[in-house]
């Protein structure tokens, strides 16, 4: 097996939807960042805490000593980790409670060949018992929360793990979780044995030998976001460039209908606009590219200080200036730096008493997003009522 399947399951809602790309990607490096390495560290921490708590480990504190040596670990991560191997200890002796040869699995290998040429992956924590398959899927990642309904991945190692270990156990339902303690996010979804193979004989299979010829038909959309090839797609950049029509229309007022479809538009526009330049400024600098009408320059910088320390005495004991006019008073630092420094526990049993989080503004999202829908008569009601109040004082 390759080190990256060609349809991996991290990518599968991608490559589902839009079957061509997984092979139109392939010409793109898989790129690694802060927040990956990050998320492997978390990943690493979770195995050794939940297999300690398991089954006890007589170099537990060497090992962990190992991980908080690196640079990326801190107290939240460990405050966050703990919190998640408790979390699947406890789905573990649920199991237990009612399948006493319940099994745990860690960072467990699934074969996906059944289903998806040269298919395979890795669960983060798998627990069989009868009637139950658990899946728990840990993202440390803090952007957006990932939902467990329905999720391709989690449903592709499901459809692994029961191909094979189903015939051992009378598995009739899958329950698939995804654990993000970040944003304080555990999104579960169940389905019964027989809707997933459903799923995988009638949508997937096909689908996935679509993928894996690079056939099919192009979906730009949502789809590509995490897709590698998105900066020179043709069908990407032509699905985005739809919105130039606009500029040759009657200069009228634009129907709600045209303005929903740029909505639906602009965001997949903006960044792709960034990953086109992205791309070109990597090629230009890592490759010597040269674009027509364009060369590559030395960016703008600011001034640093070299040695604040050093300049501090020069001017406080040779120059003879007042300390209080070279430097800025003691300030409090932003709640999430100040959370960061003394930790989450920390900031949680000292300063949350005095932290408020205020009303966020108005946002038009799809009508897809899982936040409640806002009513605007209620906050114009309750900016009224302020404004008000405020006169009246």
């Amino acid at each position: 097996m390759s080190a990256h399947a060609i349809l991996s399951p991290s990518g599968a809602s991608r490559w589902l939807t839009c079957t061509p790309s997984a092979r139109l990607e392939q010409q793109f490096p898989n790129s690694s960042s802060a927040a990956a390495a990050e998320g492997t560290l978390a990943h690493a921490l979770g195995e050794l805490m939940i297999l300690h708590k398991h089954v006890g480990l007589g170099n537990y504190a060497e090992r962990l000593a190992e991980i908080q040596a690196h640079e990326l670990y801190n107290e939240d991560m460990h405050s966050h980790i703990e919190d998640y191997s408790d979390f699947v200890m406890e789905q573990y002796n649920t199991a237990k409670g009612h399948t006493k040869d319940a099994v745990l699995l860690l960072e467990q290998k699934l074969d996906l060949t059944a289903f998806i040429p040269e298919g395979f992956g890795t669960g983060d924590v798998v627990i069989i018992a009868d009637h139950t398959l658990d899946f728990t899927d840990l993202k440390y990642g803090k952007g957006v929360p990932v939902s467990a309904q329905e999720n391709k991945q989690m449903m592709l190692y499901a459809l692994g793990a029961l191909h094979e270990f189903g015939y051992m156990y009378d598995i009739r339902k899958v329950r698939m979780t995804i654990y993000q303690p970040r944003l304080d996010s555990i999104s579960t979804y169940e389905l019964t044995v027989e809707e997933l193979m459903d799923w995988a004989h009638n949508e997937l299979k096909p689908k996935a030998q679509l993928a894996f010829a690079g056939e099919g038909e192009y979906a730009p959309g949502d789809a590509c976001r995490f897709c590698r090839a998105k900066a020179v797609c043709r069908a990407h950049a032509d699905y985005n460039l739809q919105l130039a029509k606009y500029d040759f229309m009657d200069p009228q007022l634009l129907s709600d209908d045209e303005i929903a479809d740029i909505l639906t538009r602009a965001d997949n526009f903006t960044k792709w606009l960034s990953a086109v330049s992205e791309h070109a400024l990597a090629e230009a600098v890592n490759n010597g590219k040269r674009w027509p009408g364009y060369k590559l320059v030395e960016g703008r910088s600011n001034r640093a200080y070299t040695d604040t320390d050093a300049i501090l005495n020069v001017l406080t004991t040779k120059a003879g200036f007042d300390a209080s006019k070279v430097t800025e008073p003691l300030k409090l630092l932003p709640i999430t730096k100040l959370e960061k420094a003394i930790s989450k526990a920390a900031f949680e049993k000292h300063v949350n008493q005095f932290v408020v989080k205020p009303p966020g503004k108005p946002a038009l999202v799809p009508a897809s997003d899982k936040r409640p829908e806002y009513n605007s008569t209620e906050g114009a009601a309750l900016d009224f009522a302020s404004a008000l109040n405020e006169e009246l004082l």
